[in-house]
């Protein structure tokens, strides 16, 4: 699925469907999975983030084989996640205004016609960087328009009691096919060339539409509100400001995207031109941070409420950050797979969290756009730390250039954690 997904208050058990459970019994950290309408909308989009992976890895490669340069990778992956930071936010408004559902329906479905579109140009090899960019400059749009309603959709498929259990398994769900979509686009790479990677992420689509059609769920209750567009998205802001725990956890997952995700970008060059592992590797090096980032994901589902919530948060990202610096360093692939393990599996540990505890901390009425905040700090600001990333490497190298990124980060987040009580003391 095209969100990434990239990962409240206050939902009442009424707001939830009340389905009846399985008759069998469930484990604990698979609690979620007794409602119909999650399990379906759990496996529509496990099978359409694989695609989605598939496609990115294609992607990176296909830029890198035509251009031969960091600065257009970094230049794609912004034209990518830019529109994150100014549709995010208008999606988090109509979330609130609209049947989720039907949301996700018309943006899924212009991300599986970019996705055949991609295919067909790349096939009949008409395609060159200029049109990379445009195409992924519009999946980032119809991407940042589904971010807010997917995130928001998910208190409405289980009862309040699971929805951290659902958070979690969604994310893991989102991270297993981080492992598997990498890996097999990899092969598909090597095997059927990138146009195959495009087609079968089109066709991956089409399990997450049929998903989303089966799915039941109560309309969410009307709110008479005759204010504007700018007057929606002032109160989202103010809620969100005036709340110093949300806040506070909105501005970590902002200093790791904007300093700390870019590096995810580079990964192709990383695999071609430092550790010398072609496509394979490129695949493997993404599935070792896919598997982490799954393991991390599993983790919290089986822990469930996690005690000072706050100092674990900064705790598992200073860990990410000391990850990605080390791979930087690494040449040797082992050792550079294990630090993307580790890096994927602290920085799920933190964003996981972080989802989590907005959810419980904000209305539903506001829920959309608080996730549409959320969101445009974790994937929003990442175009703007590529777009820094691309233009350092050409100076200082692009290893360097994330190092020295996710050093200031990790600068940041303890000096955060120091100066914000309100952090610290969040449980």
């Amino acid at each position: 699925m095209g969100s990434r997904a990239l990962e409240g208050v206050a939902v009442e058990e009424t707001v939830a469907p009340q389905l009846p459970p399985s008759t069998l019994a469930t484990p604990r950290m698979l609690r979620a999975f007794e409602h119909r309408d999650f399990r379906l909308f759990w496996g529509g989009n496990f099978v359409s983030n694989i695609g989605t992976w598939m496609q990115n890895v294609a992607q990176g490669w296909l830029v890198l084989e035509l251009s031969n340069s960091a600065f257009w990778l970094g230049v794609v992956g912004f034209a990518a996640s830019a529109p994150m930071l100014v549709f995010t936010i208008l999606g988090g408004v109509i979330a609130d205004q609209v049947d989720r559902r039907r949301m996700l329906l018309c943006t899924q479905a212009s991300m599986m016609v970019i996705a055949f579109l991609l295919a067909g140009m790349t096939y009949f090899k008409v395609i060159n960087v200029p049109e990379i960019t445009l195409l992924a400059f519009a999946t980032g749009v119809a991407m940042s328009l589904n971010v807010p309603s997917y995130q928001a959709l998910v208190p409405q498929l289980v009862p309040r009691r699971d929805l951290t259990n659902a958070i979690a398994l969604n994310s893991a769900q989102f991270n297993l096919s981080r492992v598997i979509g990498p890996t097999l686009g990899g092969f598909a790479m090597a095997w059927f060339g990138v146009a195959g990677n495009f087609f079968l992420n089109g066709v991956s689509f089409l399990a997450v539409l049929f998903a989303l059609r089966r799915i039941e769920y109560p309309p969410p209750a009307t709110v008479e509100d005759s204010s504007g567009l700018m007057q929606k998205l002032s109160d989202g802001f103010r809620y969100v400001i005036e709340n110093r725990e949300m806040l506070s956890l909105v501005t970590l997952v902002g200093l790791a995207s904007i300093l700390g995700l870019p590096y995810l970008i580079f990964m192709p060059m990383f695999a071609r031109d430092i550790l010398h592992v072609g496509e394979r590797g490129l695949g493997l090096l993404m599935a070792f941070s896919g598997l982490g980032a799954f393991l991390g994901a599993t983790t919290i589902a089986y822990l469930g409420r996690i005690p000072r919530r706050g100092r674990f948060v900064v705790g598992a990202g200073v860990v990410f950050f000391l990850a990605v610096i080390g791979f930087t360093f690494s040449r040797w692939f082992l050792v550079s797979s294990a630090l993307q393990f580790v890096a994927g599996f602290s920085m799920i540990l933190m964003v996981a969290t972080v989802n989590a505890l907005l959810q419980h901390l904000s209305s539903e009425e506001m829920r959309g756009r608080v996730m549409s905040i959320y969101a445009t700090a974790f994937l929003g600001f990442a175009p703007v730390g590529s777009l820094i990333a691309g233009s350092l490497a050409g100076i200082v190298t692009a290893p360097r250039a994330i190092a020295g990124m996710c050093a200031l980060a990790l600068v940041a987040s303890l000096a955060l954690y120091a100066l914000r009580p309100e952090l610290r003391e969040l449980d």
